[in-house]
């Protein structure tokens, strides 16, 4: 975005809570402590905020600076006047939290708006947590929002971390996000990006301490003139941690998607694993795919990999499928499926699984697709399914 086009944002002033009155989660089924942040400004929720236990303090940034800044000094944080609007959660030693934590960030505007947060996050030892971000827009009025968000994982904590990205093809969003992960901790993110005018994913890893592990897995699904971009970075400095990154996209139309993916290896980090995949499947000659995966080792003793793949529906399993009964038009859509359900699997909220999974079904033949004798057995299912779709999960 040039500077002129920068110019006609307006920064977000705090709206009145009433505005989002009407907004219903797409995943009502799901059961979580819910936490408001509309068009960057925290709102407490006293219907679940309260019912939260062990410690845990979930509040807006302002008011952690006031009441909790020794918390944040114990982070090395110090210059406080970098946050402004977010929010601050922290779990405490030995905390189990009963319901995953869910922060509805839904943006409501009016004209052209720029939204930024800066939110913080400190998992205390021993403690286990799980989040879900929804990034959301209420109307299609053009927006620009910008995160940054602190992850702080103390030793022998647990994370698994779901971000969920569909704003409306007027407004960009820019996430960039820091994992700092202590000894024998273990971090868990899945990133869908299902819709968006331009969405860009900064995501940086950081291995503070020995035995700990990180799994980064990623969905886009982009047409139109839609973008997305996300860059990975993930810095094993102790010995003995693990790394897995496997992001995959499917792009129509015009759409255009970039991923960069970088893994550093320190010279005292041996034994490290890390292995870092990217799988694209074009829909059209229009589509458009920039993956660039990177090594950077200093170290012998440890077992890296990297892979980048961009092609088309496989056309062997077209042939299983069509061989089968299957139309041609069922058979692209159980393919795109398939090619989604390796990184839908590694979901392990039941409840938040199967509605993902309903999701992408109508996100695939709704935009990506046409839903005429679709197989995909959604809420409405158009016809049966006699296939075996273990067989094209590998496509």
């Amino acid at each position: 975005m040039n500077g002129s086009s920068m110019n006609s944002f307006r920064k977000a002033i705090r709206p009145k809570e009433e505005d989002f009155a009407g907004f219903s989660c797409n995943i009502p089924q799901l059961i979580t402590h819910r936490i408001n942040q509309f068009n960057g400004f925290f709102f407490e929720n006293k219907d679940s905020g309260s019912k939260i236990n062990n410690g845990t303090i979930v509040c807006s940034m302002e008011t952690a600076k006031k009441e909790y800044a020794h918390l944040l000094q114990e982070k090395n944080i110090k210059d406080l006047s970098y946050f402004e609007e977010g929010i601050f959660i922290y779990v405490p030693k030995n905390a189990q939290i009963d319901l995953p934590l869910q922060i509805l960030d839904v943006i409501k505007a009016e004209d052209s708006v720029l939204i930024s947060s800066q939110s913080l996050i400190i998992v205390g030892e021993n403690s286990k947590l799980k989040l879900i971000c929804c990034d959301d827009t209420i109307n299609n009025n053009v927006s620009k929002t910008e995160n940054s968000l602190q992850i702080f994982l103390e030793d022998n904590s647990s994370l698994e971390y779901y971000k969920m990205e569909n704003i409306n093809n007027h407004s960009s969003i820019f996430t960039e996000t820091f994992f700092t992960l202590g000894e024998n901790a273990s971090l868990t993110t899945f990133w869908l990006s299902i819709n968006g005018g331009n969405i860009k994913n900064k995501l940086n890893v950081s291995f503070e301490g020995e035995h700990s592990i990180t799994e980064l897995y990623g969905l886009y699904l982009v047409d139109r003139d839609q973008k997305v971009d996300n860059e990975i970075s993930v810095k094993h400095n102790k010995p003995n941690c693990n790394s897995v990154q496997l992001y995959k996209g499917i792009l129509d139309d015009s759409a255009e998607a970039d991923f960069k993916g970088y893994i550093h290896v320190g010279k005292n980090a041996y034994l490290t694993e890390a292995i870092q995949n990217n799988k694209n499947i074009l829909l059209t000659d229009k589509a458009r795919v920039n993956t660039q995966p990177f090594l950077e080792i200093y170290n012998d003793d440890v077992k890296c990999a990297h892979g980048a793949t961009i092609g088309q529906l496989d056309e062997s399993a077209m042939f299983y499928m069509r061989s089968r009964g299957i139309t041609e038009r069922s058979a692209r859509m159980l393919l795109m499926y398939a090619f989604c359900t390796e990184v839908l699997s590694k979901a392990s909220l039941e409840e938040l699984k199967d509605r993902l999974q309903d999701i992408i079904k109508r996100r695939l033949h709704g935009e990506l697709s046409t839903c005429e004798n679709c197989v995909l057995l959604c809420n409405n299912p158009c016809e049966t399914m006699d296939i075996d779709i273990t067989k094209l999960i590998n496509t």
